[in-house]
């Protein structure tokens, strides 16, 4: 099985002409306008682009998923991994020699760190907000750990989204693999506020600098 994105449903903020490119990966139930809202909070120096998952949740939910949630908690990772796939293969598409970053929430911040396992040299950084690393290992996680990107994860204290057994895992298993920027936000739920995002174009704006050089 394999899925693709369609290359209708995205949402760019300029020509990708270049630049470094961020790609926004939304969460379960939304689609590609939810975080494309982010944009004037994010560097213009970005080309960015809002992509939509390949799958429809099902009813009633509204949006579009990048995986079924049922089974959250399964070791077997294999639906994230086909979404990440895609993923990959629209940006080898899109994308020509610029750098790539990715920022995700939730199920797009998981699918997030999935592409940066499956290819730790060509994703520059990630920003992952209220998501979670995958149970299980991959073949390239030994070069992830070697190359440690830089990973920008944060989450409200208040989640009760994702469940606490991802939540340890991915606090286990970041710092082995990136070189994490950590943040908790006491009063945040399952979003992203004000604070956070001051956090993310901080940590943004220093990739920027080490993707100049």
């Amino acid at each position: 099985m394999t899925l693709s994105l369609d290359p209708d449903a995205v949402l760019w903020s300029g020509e990708p002409d270049g630049r470094p490119l961020l790609v926004l990966l939304h969460g379960y139930g939304a689609d590609e306008h939810d975080l494309f809202a982010l944009v004037p909070h994010l560097p213009a120096e970005f080309a960015i682009a809002a992509v939509r998952a390949p799958l429809a949740p099902p009813f009633p939910t509204p949006g579009r998923s990048w995986y079924p949630i049922e089974g959250l908690e399964a070791r077997d990772a294999t639906p994230t991994t086909l979404a990440a796939e895609a993923v990959l293969a629209w940006i080898a598409d899109v994308a020509g020699d610029a750098p790539v970053g990715l920022l995700g929430f939730s199920q797009g911040g998981a699918v997030a760190l999935q592409m940066l396992r499956l290819d730790p040299a060509r994703i520059s950084f990630v920003v992952n907000l209220s998501g979670y690393a995958s149970p299980g290992e991959l073949p390239r996680d030994a070069e992830l750990a070697e190359l440690r990107p830089p990973v920008f994860w944060g989450r409200g204290a208040l989640d009760e989204v994702i469940p606490e057994a991802l939540v340890l895992h991915t606090t286990d298993w970041l710092p082995a693999h990136s070189d994490l920027v950590g943040r908790i936000y006491p009063a945040l739920r399952h979003a992203v506020s004000e604070l956070e995002l001051e956090d993310v174009r901080v940590f943004l704006d220093k990739r920027l600098g080490q993707l100049r050089g």
